[in-house]
């Protein structure tokens, strides 16, 4: 059994919160002096120019906090290490560029894939176990990889619409995985994600509404690759057949309105990569829900798919019962929201 060094898991947390605190006003005037400003416009919902690199914050918070730790977890494997720093440094530069420069979507899938290759080169990989066609599938796992890291970068992109959305979202998603982390001892993981845990938390104060500063591209791709790679290095380790069910479902709010969005846009026959207002944060303010209660909306929805991960990763007959009641509950909050829209509706003709 894996003995867990607390006091480190700890730490990383305290430290990444700390530092992201810290720096978030240096993020701030980054922004201003290097022109990354977002602007108005007609999906968005705010009224004012916005600095919009504040992932710098978050970037720092994490990258200083696991070099940090690094020296005292001799269960990191150096190579691994190497590749996903050098990835996530990757994603965090061209984030920044983005925010400043606005590139074009090409461009940025372009290095993503190479970002994503260079974690999966230094040996972090997806092990399909999937009995009795195991030895077939993995000649499948670079694919699977590379689609999971890119897919998962993405989505967490896609859904930072709203105050603060993005930070809670991951610093959940994150805390879900720590747990799924601590459970298959995966040590390296559990600092990781404690790290990115506490550098959500540590932005969340100045991002929540009313923010006074955005996380940009350079936070948002930079949090989902750090969740992606995570999950492979902690959860696909341990889990085997329920790896990717449990994966997915810590970091479903992102992965499923994403997949909606290009299913929607497909239908359309609009490019998938183009931005629209369809996604549900857009749909639950549109449907005349404040930027808070939409942000709380999800949170919640984010909450109960990790708590749902993680009581799946018990195994055992209690799941299904928690499952169950989990669709209920979900099934609910929806029928209740659709109410209250319809009624306000209603109001509103009147």
């Amino acid at each position: 059994m894996t003995e867990h060094n607390w006091l480190l898991y700890i730490a990383a947390f305290a430290c990444a919160f700390a530092i992201t605190l810290v720096t978030t006003p240096f993020a701030k005037w980054l922004s201003m002096k290097c022109g990354a400003i977002d602007y108005p416009k007609d999906r968005g919902v705010h009224k004012k120019p916005m600095p919009r690199m504040g992932g710098v914050a978050i970037v720092l918070g994490f990258i200083i906090t696991v070099l940090m730790v690094y020296h005292f977890d001799k269960s990191m494997d150096a190579k691994q290490f190497a590749g996903f720093l050098i990835g996530a440094l990757l994603i965090a530069g061209l984030g920044m560029v983005d925010d400043m420069k606005n590139l074009p979507a090409k461009l940025k899938f372009c290095v993503q894939v190479l970002a994503a290759l260079i974690v999966i080169m230094s040996g972090t990989r997806i092990q399909v176990v999937l009995w009795p066609v195991t030895t077939y599938l993995q000649k499948f796992s670079i694919p699977i990889t590379l689609v999971w890291i890119v897919g998962v970068t993405n989505a967490v992109n896609l859904i930072d619409g709203l105050d603060g959305l993005a930070a809670g979202v991951t610093s959940i998603a994150a805390l879900s995985l720590m747990v799924l982390c601590i459970m298959t001892g995966s040590t390296t993981a559990v600092v990781l994600t404690a790290a990115l845990a506490g550098a959500c938390l540590g932005f969340l104060p100045r991002n929540f509404n009313p923010a006074e500063i955005f996380m940009g591209d350079t936070g948002s791709t930079f949090l989902g690759f750090v969740l992606a790679v995570t999950s492979i290095l902690g959860v696909f380790k341990g889990y085997a057949l329920l790896a990717l069910i449990v994966s997915v479902l810590c970091v479903g709010l992102p992965v499923f309105d994403t997949i909606c969005a290009m299913l929607r846009r497909m239908a359309k026959n609009q490019p998938i990569m183009q931005a629209d207002r369809g996604h549900l944060h857009h749909k639950l303010i549109d449907h005349g829900f404040s930027q808070r209660q939409a942000v709380l909306i999800m949170y919640t929805i984010s909450l109960l798919l990790g708590l749902l991960a993680i009581f799946i990763s018990f195994k055992d007959s209690g799941t299904i019962v928690v499952m169950v009641l989990t669709v209920i509950v979900l099934c609910f909050i929806i029928y209740y929201f659709n109410a209250h829209i319809r009624n306000k509706n209603d109001s509103d003709k009147q």
